[in-house]
């Protein structure tokens, strides 16, 4: 017993020491809606596939300060997006634009769809000659059996 108790103090407390703790006072309530709906849309640089919500890494800390700065200097959405994207480059969003560079990313899911769908149906058309060929030697032996062997 004593010792779930401490495993479990451990765990509370290695989980809470990892925990982003920053607060931001905003002036008002929409600017904090928007701080944190932007910092769970935006991939951290450098930990791959974390937001900056979520992400303890200097740069995280430094895009949420960016980030609130904008928000408060009066920017759009669009506008905070579009100047990380110029700094960080694409990859700090999660749902990337559609461009050059981007349209085999949107378009593969299509792509191999129809892919698979193309596959199926040769399948079934293969299938389906493979069991004409079948039924139609099938007949002819049975045919051939009756009249040429005799049985009756």
């Amino acid at each position: 017993m004593l010792l779930r108790s401490i495993l479990l103090l451990l765990v509370l407390w290695t989980s809470s020491s990892a925990a982003v703790i920053e607060t931001y006072d905003f002036s008002s309530p929409e600017l904090e809606v928007r701080y944190k709906l932007l910092s769970q849309e935006l991939r951290c640089p450098k930990c791959q596939n974390q937001n900056i919500a979520d992400s303890n890494a200097p740069i995280s800390r430094d895009l949420r300060a960016i980030l609130y700065e904008q928000l408060e200097s009066g920017a759009s959405n669009e506008e905070i997006v579009d100047f990380l994207v110029d700094r960080y480059g694409e990859f700090v969003r999660y749902r990337p634009g559609v461009d050059s560079n981007t349209m085999w990313l949107w378009s593969a899911p299509l792509i191999l769809f129809v892919m698979a769908v193309t596959v199926v149906l040769i399948q079934i058309r293969r299938d389906q000659a493979t069991a004409t060929v079948s039924s139609n030697t099938q007949r002819a032996e049975a045919l051939r059996r009756k009249y040429v062997d005799g049985d009756s």
